[in-house]
């Protein structure tokens, strides 16, 4: 995956669809949460191999586990074809957020570091905003 040069509200507004906003609402929570930081949209072949575009909150180095580093992003949001999806690639003692707060999100999926959204009225926002401010306190330095 790239970062693009394409405009980030440019996107959202042309999303059509159950989720588009979902996405919307979404972006205007993280965004709030991540403001000063970095929000580009990312575009290419995510894990699994599928075509994803991805806004990205809080550019970070993330060190890759057989060694290196890739650029990316603390926060991702994307579109799913079933669900909204939110990447959170923060950890606190050797788990992923996600993980340690699964059970105050809400009736959602909550994956290694992702939570899959299949409406926004299933997702406990405090519980998720709550998970946001904490990956950017343990990631200082995000930019």
């Amino acid at each position: 995956m790239e970062r693009t040069d394409r405009d980030v509200d440019e996107f959202l507004a042309a999303l059509e669809g159950d989720r588009a906003d979902a996405m919307r609402e979404l972006d205007r929570i993280i965004g709030a949460e991540f403001a000063g930081l970095e929000r580009v949209l990312w575009q290419g072949v995510f894990w699994g191999g599928t075509e994803q575009e991805i806004i990205g909150y809080g550019a970070i180095t993330q060190p890759r586990p057989k060694g290196g580093s890739v650029d990316w992003f603390l926060v991702g949001l994307a579109d799913q074809a079933k669900h909204v999806s939110v990447y959170v690639n923060a950890a606190e003692d050797g788990a992923y957020l996600v993980q340690r707060h699964a059970s105050e999100l809400g009736r959602v999926k909550v994956g290694s570091a992702a939570i899959a959204i299949p409406s926004l009225d299933r997702l406990d926002l405090d519980a998720f905003v709550r998970v946001l401010r904490r990956a950017k306190e343990l990631t200082p330095d995000a930019r």
